[in-house]
């Protein structure tokens, strides 16, 4: 079963924090409306990823919550931050 989430980028990520469930594979959809060059992009250590987010476009990024707990994510000058909680 995969479980979606979508992820307005405006002024930072809304909602900033997202909660979803353990076992499950997760797509975290994010859609940026904002213009600002430093939210052109997401990434996280935490969960293994890196993606440009072009304007006004759904940018879907693939995420295992195998493992309980909570997971941060931000944008590429690491200004915005958001975060991914797994239960």
């Amino acid at each position: 079963m995969e479980n979606t989430v979508k992820i307005n980028v405006n002024n930072g990520y809304e909602p900033q924090t997202v909660t979803v469930p353990k076992g499950q594979s997760t797509r975290l959809v994010f859609n940026r409306t904002n213009p600002s060059a430093c939210l052109a992009a997401v990434q996280s250590n935490d969960l293994g990823f890196k993606q440009d987010l072009p304007l006004n476009e759904d940018m879907t990024v693939t995420i295992n919550s195998q493992q309980a707990g909570e997971y941060d994510y931000a944008c590429g000058m690491d200004m915005f931050r958001g975060k991914v909680v797994v239960k």
